[in-house]
């Protein structure tokens, strides 16, 4: 599995994680299966919420007896995200995975509590050893640069948000300036939730082509080809082993300067959106 650096001063992560939303709802054997199974090929970024209640039970469960191997994500609610909730609400979660401390702790979306005192939490759990790293998600150009304004320059690991080819709004003007702040895109729901290029569609058609030059699958290309920007990582779910496996073989698929046009023409960004699309 390719890693990069993840942020401005974190060890490299496997550019290809584990997403854990309602991971709980499926068979909760299989889910711990196929987490576990994704560790065992090196997706050892592991995402989870506070807002996921039961899915950080689960992926607790998971890496129990191997939180060494894992670069291990939550998230803070904003409502939650004073000062001292921030410290609460990491508290809690860190109980529930079963674990002393985080690699990154993000603000899951731009609430109502300052900014400055969501920091000023993170700061404080990462002296208390509780977190290494803080980060955000699902925040525009506006937001980034107001969080950088009140964190200090190289604070903000990443920013996480929705990404797949149909949805690439995120390249007009967040993906920029992550890149030139050195902070790290991370891809949330890079299938599209459900909404995958069907088959007979002519985007369909277009992967199932590359995927078979490359004997690989459609989403193992659509995934491959979001990681072709050197600062961006995904975390795809997979409730069963063996999808946990083809997420993973997308690590090694090599995708032509061709490929990538072709499917650039298939899959445009479109025009830039009023606001950034979340999920």
């Amino acid at each position: 599995m390719e890693h990069r650096p993840f942020g401005p001063a974190t060890h490299p992560v496997s550019v290809i994680g584990q997403g854990t939303w309602q991971i709980h709802q499926t068979d909760r054997r299989a889910a711990i299966a196929a987490l576990q199974r994704g560790i065992d090929l090196g997706m050892t970024h592991i995402d989870t919420a506070e807002l996921y209640g039961e899915s950080e039970t689960v992926t607790g469960e998971a890496i129990a007896g191997r939180r060494d191997q894992v670069f291990l994500v939550s998230k803070v609610m904003p409502s939650n995200a004073s000062r001292a909730g921030t410290i609460s609400a990491c508290e809690t979660s860190l109980a529930r995975l079963r674990t002393d401390y985080l690699d990154c702790y993000l603000l899951h979306w731009p609430g109502r509590h300052r900014l400055e005192d969501t920091i000023a939490g993170f700061e404080t759990l990462i002296q208390q050893g509780k977190i290494r790293a803080w980060g955000l998600s699902n925040f525009d150009v506006d937001g980034l640069q107001a969080a950088w304004n009140a964190g200090g320059a190289n604070r903000i690991a990443c920013n996480q948000v929705l990404y797949h080819l149909q949805e690439r709004a995120i390249e007009h003007a967040v993906l920029p300036w992550c890149a030139e702040h050195t902070i790290s895109i991370t891809a949330y729901s890079p299938f599209g939730s459900g909404n995958f290029p069907a088959p007979a569609s002519s985007g369909g058609k277009v992967l199932q082509k590359i995927a078979a030059a490359h004997g690989a699958t459609p989403r193992q290309v659509a995934l491959r080809f979001l990681l072709r920007h050197p600062s961006v990582f995904a975390i795809p779910k997979a409730s069963r082993a063996e999808h946990a496996a083809e997420n993973a073989a997308a690590g090694w698929l090599d995708l032509s300067a061709s490929d990538i046009t072709a499917i650039d023409a298939a899959f445009p960004r479109g025009k830039k959106p009023r606001a950034l699309p979340m999920l």
